[in-house]
């Protein structure tokens, strides 16, 4: 087993800047010491945050979390099989083996052999591309019923630990790994992360860190809007919890995903994207204060701590992060995270060698002692935004307004009412108002297909044939209509059993 190593003491950066009357630095220096101890700190802040937080996820939704959460240092183990780790740790091999050129579709085609347990936007981006959906496709919209989703944004870390100081590289890999499951703001939410990571590197204050990584996404942008008002609102207020009202009483409505529809779990990028950037900005450089309140935000409260505690890791650097969180991973520091070819150690060192190759490819140097960084601003994508009208009703199986055919049977999925049929012709039809509809059901392995139809003209097809470990929910969607009243018609091509649980409508 490879010894644990700690390659030294955080060593002091220093801006070399030019001369008075310009106010922006021509560069920028650090130790390889310091490079080490601060990507070391990024790592180990996402295996502290999701294990601090792993059991509270989505137990606290739309309410802060009251109770004790315990901690204890051996506890980081359980970061080993988290899906905040190993999955981005996918995308980082695909660089590691195919270079820095790495493509959208070479993404995707690594993503889709993976067999690890996925949800939301990542499910449904492996279901697509294993239906022959490429990337970035598997991430769009039109296919994607999840693409304003958390998941690119708890993948984005390893982005922003490979480009120290570079923004605009950060975007660059982001935009490219991102299309793999997300569009839009579910697209966003991964470059502001790989901002902040990227400017932590030479920022000691979280909340600028904050602001500069809002610059790396489209201001207009929904996304944008929440963290310009998370900004705005917590400068003049000291108690954060009075700042988490807020931003739940404006933002946490109108998630797109059906699975939040009309209820309190909401997995979009946007809302827990601001939770993250609530416990930087409150904790104020305080590890134990960051975890506290980016986990006590609630909803997605693994994820958002282990984003925030890794931005703060790299402020800090390993070894300034108290001993009470960091002591349980050396014993862990050489075993493999699950379904990866890394370990702590490994990861740490393959982040190492990706930053020299990208700050070299940024025109910057690599020494034997020190990375010379040349000054980027942060820029912006074209906005793009899926415009999607808030969720208006849930119809489940039994309600009135669907009309079921001959060779349906009634059955549960997921403790609702649903209908069950494999016999060719089998119809049921769906009259609703609104601007969009997701079909819910249950896929399995020897789910069957069937033809969809919207106001009586073909509109897509249905695979319920489950991909192994991936968990989706959603059939298949469409949205942007004519508001107004249509009809959503299934007929079953007899292939396989197919099982409707209903229906989520949006707009009116």
């Amino acid at each position: 087993m490879r010894r644990f190593v700690l390659l030294g003491v955080l060593a002091a950066s220093c801006w070399h800047a030019t001369p008075a009357s310009s106010q922006t630095p021509a560069e920028r220096r650090l130790s390889r010491t310091a490079l080490e101890d601060k990507i070391r700190g990024g790592w180990a802040g996402q295996m502290i945050g999701v294990s601090y937080g792993a059991p509270t996820e989505f137990r606290s939704n739309g309410r802060i979390i009251r109770w004790h959460i315990d901690w204890k240092p051996e506890f980081v183990t359980n970061s080993i099989q988290q899906d905040d780790l190993y999955v981005e740790m996918t995308f980082a091999e695909v660089l590691d083996k195919v270079g820095l050129d790495a493509t959208t579709e070479q993404f995707g085609e690594m993503f889709k052999d993976s067999k690890y347990h996925l949800w939301h936007a990542n499910a449904a981006a492996r279901y697509l591309l294993n239906r022959g959906i490429k990337a970035p496709w598997s991430g769009h919209p039109k296919f994607n019923a999840h693409a304003n989703d958390i998941d690119f944004q708890i993948e984005s870390d390893f982005i922003g630990l490979m480009t120290p100081g570079l923004p605009q590289q950060a975007n660059l890999f982001a935009d490219r790994v991102g299309r793999v499951m997300n569009y839009g703001d579910g697209l966003y939410g991964g470059l502001f992360f790989a901002g902040m990571y990227s400017a932590a590197f030479f920022e000691s204050d979280p909340r600028k860190v904050v602001e500069i990584g809002l610059k790396s996404i489209p201001a207009e942008s929904g996304y944008g809007r929440i963290i310009r008002d998370l900004l705005d609102w917590s400068a003049t207020e000291p108690d954060w919890e009075k700042t988490w009202n807020r931003l739940t009483d404006k933002w946490d409505r109108d998630d797109a995903c059906p699975d939040g529809a009309l209820n309190e779990f909401n997995i979009d990028a946007t809302l827990n994207g601001a939770f993250v950037a609530l416990g930087l900005i409150y904790g104020k450089g305080d590890f134990d204060k960051t975890l506290d309140v980016s986990t006590r935000a609630g909803q997605d409260s693994d994820c958002n701590p282990s984003s925030a505690a890794g931005i703060l890791g790299v402020i800090l650097g390993w070894d300034k992060i108290p001993d009470k969180w960091k002591s349980g991973i050396p014993a862990i520091a050489d075993k493999k995270f699950d379904y990866t070819s890394y370990s702590f150690n490994g990861i740490i060192a393959s982040t190492m060698a990706r930053a020299f190759k990208v700050v070299e490819r940024a025109g910057g140097k690599v020494t034997d002692t020190e990375i010379v960084v040349p000054f980027q601003e942060p820029k912006a994508p074209a906005l793009e935004q899926w415009a999607v009208d808030g969720p208006s009703a849930l119809v489940e199986s039994g309600n009135g307004t669907w009309s079921w055919g001959t060779g349906w049977r009634d059955t549960s999925w997921r403790r609702r009412h649903a209908k069950a049929g494999d016999k060719p012709g089998t119809a049921a039809k769906l009259a609703f108002s609104g601007t969009g509809v997701a079909l819910m059901g249950d896929y399995d392995d020897k789910g069957g297909t069937a033809e969809v139809l919207v106001d009586g003209a073909p509109a897509g097809t249905i695979n319920a044939r489950e991909v192994i470990r991936t968990h989706e929910s959603v059939y298949w969607h469409v949205t942007g209509l004519k508001p107004g009243a249509h009809t959503l018609e299934v007929r079953l091509k007899g292939d396989g059993p197919v099982t409707i649980a209903g229906a989520v409508l949006y707009g009116k």
